[in-house]
């Protein structure tokens, strides 16, 4: 690892924002969700975790769709198994979702199905996002709008886009109930209000769940230490830590940048098996870190709250954002979250 000196902090005071939508719990999930408490061991973190160094996406997997959630921020929710959702009925679901985001956008006029409102939503697979033969293809939600411009194969300009997928979620699969289908993560991009929509019409529909996932700061430095262990093929950028500071009138937070060849040399010595990672790795690594901010600057960071991270990976906030950098470690990025959000799911 290179000398000390080489290991950087950069001050930043920013303001950290709360937000979140939280839809109604319906009863008909209830039922199936006491059978899998039963069965199931929830908001625990474990003492390990797999680091998959391939690229798990499988064959069929489309380049445009995969590219396309890439470098986007994303905003995390739960979602409890939806009640007799069927592959099958994309094309309906989409139709009729067209109709109710017309009518919500509209609140007050008459909207009817089939008519051309302006807007247009999508469902569609994306294909590939699989952790395990188990795990249910993951589906796009696309809502665009329609080109008010009267020229010929005009394209729609997509405006929200939405995806659930649930990777490597085997343990919580095989004690949902046969008529639900279970996509734990769901991630939004673009206006609250078309999600608040859409999960509503979901919610409704599928008699289904969803809360906001916030990602806690011991997440938050597995994330940091699991993602700088990761290889990369292109560019590495820094590894960046970001500590919120609690003080009046206004939080503080100090944003600590480490060279991305001091992190992962950090890393080397402090993992024991490669493609595994423990607690007590997790521990030291930050420990580390900790004790070199504080002999530079005099700053316990210990007594402030880590609030995001940044690597060449993913970048992720505790209020629940997300933005994925790299297509090889998306599966690896998508395994962690589907955890959390299985575990939210009580």
């Amino acid at each position: 690892m290179g000398t000390p000196d080489s290991l950087g902090m950069t001050p930043l005071g920013r303001k950290t924002a709360e937000t979140g939508i939280n839809f109604t719990s319906t009863t008909r999930f209830s039922r199936g969700l006491t059978f899998i408490r039963t069965h199931t061991l929830f908001g625990q973190s474990p003492a390990r975790r797999i680091i998959p160094q391939t690229s798990l996406l499988q064959e069929n997997a489309d380049p445009q769709k995969i590219a396309f959630l890439l470098r986007k921020q994303w905003t995390l929710y739960s979602v409890t198994p939806m009640y007799k959702f069927s592959y099958g009925n994309l094309k309906e679901y989409s139709r009729l979702l067209s109709a109710f985001v017309a009518a919500e956008k509209q609140k007050g006029l008459a909207v009817e199905v089939g008519n051309d409102l302006g807007i247009k939503v999508t469902l569609s697979a994306l294909l590939g996002l699989k952790g395990t033969d188990q795990d249910q293809a993951a589906i796009l939600v696309q809502i665009a709008s329609r080109s008010q411009l009267p020229v010929e194969n005009a394209e729609d300009r997509v405006v929200w886009s939405g995806w659930f997928c649930c990777v490597s979620g085997d343990d919580f699969l095989e004690n949902v109930p046969e008529d639900f289908t279970c996509l734990s993560l769901f991630l939004a991009n673009g206006a609250e209000s078309y999600t608040t929509i859409v999960g509503t019409w979901f919610q409704k529909t599928f008699d289904c769940c969803f809360s906001r996932l916030t990602i806690s700061p011991l997440n938050l430095a597995w994330m940091a230490a699991m993602w700088t262990g990761c290889e990369v093929d292109s560019h590495m950028a820094a590894t960046e830590l970001v500590f919120s500071v609690p003080c009046l009138p206004q939080t503080l937070d100090i944003s600590y940048a480490i060279h991305p060849e001091d992190a992962k040399a950090l890393w080397d010595t402090v993992q024991k098996t490669p493609g595994e990672v423990t607690q007590e790795e997790v521990n030291l690594f930050m420990d580390c870190l900790y004790s070199h901010f504080h002999r530079h600057f005099k700053i316990h960071l210990s007594a402030t709250r880590l609030v995001k991270v940044s690597t060449s990976i993913a970048s992720a906030h505790c209020d629940g954002t997300i933005k994925i950098l790299h297509s090889k470690h998306l599966i690896g990025v998508l395994m962690l979250l589907t955890e959390l959000a299985i575990s939210q799911i009580q």
